[in-house]
């Protein structure tokens, strides 16, 4: 058995039974019992049964949200947007399943019949995260199923009863069963399970080194692999921003989930001109967090999801004083912030350069640091000096500025004045260690996918 220990006051949550190579074994042959009549069905009879799956997990939308804020401390008041973006992105996924699963016919047929058919893979492992247990699985599972393949889901024993709220809702769905399945796996079974030369594709959210660990465990096969990796989201306020519109959501983009968003924000790059200004007003919002238990509705800000990667923060926002760094927000004007403990206050950080890796290294955690830049050209610069590509995001009020700026700019995703959002119509993808593959959109059908030609000749 594997404990959950909450991040709220260091308790187990829950308890749940770990899976091993006979369980992944009988799990492989059951999903490949299922899957060619899963395959078989059609696109519409597909989305019924996807339909419903979805419908059964809305359903107990204020029972998860406690539960997603119990396993991993996000407050109460916003886990429930979790469940509203889920159900979002799954029903446009479905809706758009059958234009986007449709064969490429070129128009020159004679003499006989050509067009380019798009298969299911088989059986895709899905590997997920805690921090938005639903957002992230849901990237992956839904459009698979649509596809026609059928899933196994590993969920991070951090949320566990994610992936038994997908297991109950598959079985109130209706799904055939082994269609879709749960395994509670740790990283050597789970090296198993994806090594599994039954297995036809691999989606994986998660860190840089969980994706070089899947790398390495599909070293013998040649399956797709989609890897939805870490982020260092920059974020450039130019001298034409609407500064009272930038400072709202950058702090809401750097603090949300307590930063621990791939796609949040954890560095912004401020023209000189508007600098100071702009110091001022996000250091003002950012005092007016309440940190504390996330079981309370006035919380706005709760723990991190460990000890662990407080600490981990805490010493890197350390060095960063050590080279020379400010921190202007007092951590004492947040009593609930312990050392030891997952509670963090949040901190913004100036007089910060890329010599410091709190610039340069992932934080997952609610710190941000502010650099003062001369003009566009340096902005980029600093922006692209990273190993990462998630997204990127520039505040102003010239489009075209903003779409030139956004050609140069290395990441999956460039928003102009908005930042921290998937839209399910785009592509979600990242550059450099940030991943590989698509998610979402028309495109991340293709990901879940192989291309089949059918080329006919016709006998007189």
């Amino acid at each position: 058995m594997r404990d959950t220990i909450s991040p709220i006051d260091g308790s187990v949550y829950c308890s749940t039974k770990e899976h091993g190579s006979k369980d992944i074994e009988d799990a492989i042959n059951l999903a490949s019992k299922a899957f060619p009549v899963w395959a078989d069905l059609s696109i519409k009879e597909r989305a019924h049964y996807i339909t419903s799956f979805v419908t059964a997990i809305v359903a107990d939308k204020e029972d998860i949200a406690k539960e997603i804020t119990w396993q991993m401390g996000r407050p109460v008041g916003q886990s429930p947007g979790e469940i509203g973006g889920f159900e979002d992105r799954a029903n446009y996924m479905i809706g758009i399943a059958e234009e986007a699963l449709s064969p490429y016919i070129p128009e020159d047929q004679s003499p006989g019949k050509r067009f380019v058919d798009r298969v299911p893979l088989g059986i895709i492992g899905v590997l997920s995260p805690w921090n938005y247990p639903f957002l992230t699985s849901v990237n992956a599972i839904i459009p698979a199923l649509m596809a026609g393949n059928v899933v196994i889901l590993k969920h991070s024993f951090q949320t566990p009863l994610v992936a038994e709220r997908y297991a109950q809702a598959a079985i109130k769905a209706g799904l055939p069963k082994g269609v879709f399945q749960i395994l509670h796996l740790n990283h050597e079974n789970t090296a198993k399970l994806i090594a599994d030369p039954k297995l036809g594709g691999v989606c994986f959210t998660g860190s840089v080194k969980g994706g070089i660990a899947v790398q390495r465990a599909l070293t013998n096969t040649f399956i797709p692999c989609g890897l939805e990796l870490g982020g260092k989201d920059p974020a450039y306020v130019r001298a034409d921003a609407n500064l009272d519109y930038s400072i709202e959501n950058l702090v809401d983009g750097s603090f949300f989930n307590s930063g621990q968003s791939c796609c949040g924000i954890e560095r912004i790059y401020v023209h000189e001109s508007v600098y100071d200004t702009f110091i001022d007003g996000f250091v003002s919002l950012t005092k007016r967090y309440r940190l504390g238990n996330p079981l309370e509705q006035e919380t706005n800000l709760g723990p991190m999801v460990k000890t662990e990667a407080a600490n981990y923060v805490r010493e890197q926002i350390g060095r960063a004083l050590d080279k020379g760094a400010v921190s202007l927000v007092d951590e004492s004007l947040f009593p609930a912030s312990k050392k030891n403990s997952p509670y963090l206050s949040p901190h913004v950080l100036v007089e910060v350069d890329h010599s410091m890796d709190v610039m340069t290294e992932e934080s997952f955690g609610p710190v941000v640091g502010i650099m003062k830049v001369k003009d566009d050209s340096e902005a980029i610069q600093l922006m692209n000096d990273s190993q990462y590509g998630l997204t990127a995001s520039v505040w102003t009020t010239d489009m075209d500025k903003a779409q030139s700026i956004g050609h140069r700019i290395e990441a999956g995703t460039v928003f102009m004045n908005r930042c921290d959002y998937l839209d399910p119509a785009l592509a979600w993808t990242g550059f450099k260690n940030s991943g590989r593959g698509v998610t979402l959109s028309k495109l991340g059908y293709e990901h879940l996918t192989r291309t089949k030609s059918f080329h006919f000749r016709k006998m007189e």
